[in-house]
C-alpha cells in the first residue's frame, strides 16, 4: 500500500464486514422492486467471488486466469455503471457521490494495470491484489449503502425501467455472454 493509500485509509476508515453486509441486506430489500440494482448486487456478488477465487488460485497460471476473469466483469460492471447509473447519481442523489466514483473505479482500473506486470506468485501481487478488494469493498458498500437507495427512492418509474435497459445493454456490449448470469441474491447470514 502507498503512503498516500494509507494517509487515505486512517482518515476515511473502510466499513467493517459487519457494515457492508448489514447495507447489502437493505440494498436488496429496495432491489426487489428495482430491476436495475438487483442485477448491480448480482454482478458485485460476481466481483466477490472472482476476488476470492483469484486470492485461493493455487498456481501462477491458475491467478492469472482468475484475475482476467475478475477484470472482464469487473470492467463490464463498472464501464456500465459509468455510462448510465452515475449520471443518474448526479440527478438523483449527489455530483459528489458520482464524481467519487467515478475516481474510484478508475483507480481500480490502473491498479489492476498495475498488477499485470506482477509475478503472480509474489508478495507484491498479493498485496496489489488485496488493495484492489479493499478499495472495491469500500466502493461497495458506499453504492449499496446510500447512492444508489437515493437513486431508487428519487429517480421515477419510467427512469428506473430505463436504467434496466441501459445498464444491462452496457454491460452486454462489454462482456458480451463471455460473463455468467449475476449471482441470484440471498440472505447474507
Amino acid at each position: 500500500m502507498s503512503f498516500i493509500d494509507k494517509i487515505a485509509a486512517s482518515l476515511a476508515p473502510t466499513a467493517s464486514a459487519e457494515d457492508r453486509a448489514e447495507a447489502r441486506r437493505k440494498a436488496e430489500q429496495i432491489a426487489q422492486s428495482n430491476d436495475w440494482l438487483h442485477k448491480i448486487i448480482g454482478h458485485h456478488r460476481q466481483i466477490e467471488a472472482a476476488f476470492e477465487r483469484s486470492m485461493n488460485a493455487p498456481g501462477s497460471q491458475q491467478r492469472l486466469e482468475a484475475v482476467r476473469e475478475l477484470k472482464l466483469v469487473f470492467t463490464g460492471h463498472s464501464n456500465a455503471e459509468e455510462s448510465v447509473i452515475y449520471p443518474a447519481v448526479i440527478e438523483h442523489s449527489s455530483k459528489s457521490h458520482a464524481t467519487m466514483a467515478y475516481e474510484e473505479q478508475a483507480a481500480a482500473k490502473i491498479n489492476f494495470a498495475i498488477l499485470e506486470n506482477l509475478d503472480p506468485m509474489s508478495d507484491d501481487w498479493r498485496e496489489k491484489l488485496e488493495h484492489i478488494l479493499s478499495a472495491v469493498q469500500q466502493h461497495v458498500y458506499q453504492e449499496e449503502s446510500s447512492w444508489f437507495p437515493d437513486v431508487a427512492q428519487n429517480a421515477p418509474l419510467a427512469k428506473q425501467k430505463a436504467l434496466t435497459d441501459r445498464y444491462t445493454e452496457e454491460f452486454e456490449r462489454y462482456c458480451g455472454g463471455r460473463v455468467g448470469q449475476p449471482t441470484q441474491m440471498s440472505p447474507i447470514t
